[in-house]
């Protein structure tokens, strides 16, 4: 038997164990949940590198003005960078945008990517791995375990991205317990690159998690595919319709996933049986958004020092630049 092969097959084993486990914990709630971060399969990040390129999805697009413009002077503000660690890199395009400017100052760097999809993993590698002189390595894992696997043992000051506006899938509270949980892992002067979107108006802001070619709509309803394979069950799929919503009191975008007419959902693995009204809803996914002022507040509450902010103010949105303090 190759040990390799078994090693494998536990983890799968164990990540099916979990998804089964939090799928079951998280339908029962009221209102009735899945977890966001399950909608990150092998399909779904596709899906969601095919939504950054939108027209009516403008985050990629203002993230990466900003790096190019601005990828000199963040390097500027980290001397003596070691080490780089992407926390969900996508397919690895900003982070390859932020190195091209740190020539030559990239000689020499080890970047950590991290991501629970190998597929985006692999991706992200491939574009990456091509720089002179910076090493690649690869964690397929949750962020707050790759993030000490990365920091563990390592020398010289190391910079954390958190990009694509990925803090607003916390609400404000696991923001904060989130940010404060990374900052334990780094050192004092340690750097925090973190991309935030702004709060802008509600037709925009719908457009952007609803679009009219439907690819978000089948981002979401992934999720319920996965399920079907991954824990036997048998969701019928057009009994599901895909609604995002803006909750102005809460200044976030909701996503939901809505009983077309009544469903009886059977989960075998998970060892769960729940019964849909028609119109009732399954809430996947929230994207806080924020002002620029409560970014550096949210910062320095979990003792992260912010040296720098820039705004794309074409599509509303900051990438903010700290230092662990």
């Amino acid at each position: 038997m190759n040990p390799l092969t078994t090693a494998s097959s536990e983890i799968d084993r164990s990540a099916v164990e979990e998804f089964a486990s939090d799928i079951a914990y998280y339908l029962s709630l009221t209102p009735r949940q899945l977890p966001s971060r399950y909608l990150y399969d092998d399909l779904g990040s596709v899906l969601f590198d095919a939504i950054c390129r939108l027209p009516w999805y403008p985050i990629t697009r203002a993230e990466t003005r900003l790096l190019a413009a601005h990828g000199k002077e963040i390097f500027g503000c980290l001397p003596a960078l070691a080490n780089i660690v992407e926390l969900g890199p996508g397919n690895g395009e900003k982070l390859r945008l932020l190195l091209d400017a740190s020539t030559p100052r990239r000689a020499g760097l080890t970047v950590h990517l991290v991501d629970v999809s190998a597929s985006a993993l692999a991706a992200a590698a491939t574009i990456i791995g091509g720089q002179d002189g910076t090493q690649v390595v690869t964690h397929q894992a949750t962020y707050d375990e790759g993030l000490r696997s990365a920091t563990a043992g390592t020398e010289g000051h190391t910079l954390v991205t958190f990009l694509g506006s990925n803090i607003g899938n916390f609400d404000p509270p696991g923001a904060a317990e989130f940010l404060h949980d990374l900052r334990t892992s780094l050192n004092t002067d340690d750097g925090l690159l973190i991309g935030v979107d702004l709060v802008k108006p509600r037709r925009q802001l719908l457009l952007a998690y609803d679009d009219p070619l439907g690819v978000t709509a089948a981002f979401n309803r992934n999720l319920l595919v996965r399920i079907n394979r991954e824990l036997g069950a048998a969701i019928d799929l057009d009994g599901f319709s895909h609604r995002a919503l803006w909750n102005e009191a809460e200044s976030r975008v909701e996503m939901h996933l809505v009983a077309r007419s009544p469903q009886a959902m059977s989960i075998p693995r998970a060892h769960t049986d729940i019964h849909l009204d028609a119109g009732e809803a399954i809430w996947t996914e929230s994207s806080y958004k924020y002002a620029p002022e409560q970014i550096a507040q949210l910062l320095r509450s979990v003792a992260f020092e912010p040296i720098a902010q820039w705004i794309d103010e074409q599509d509303g949105f900051a990438l903010t630049l700290a230092k662990a303090a």
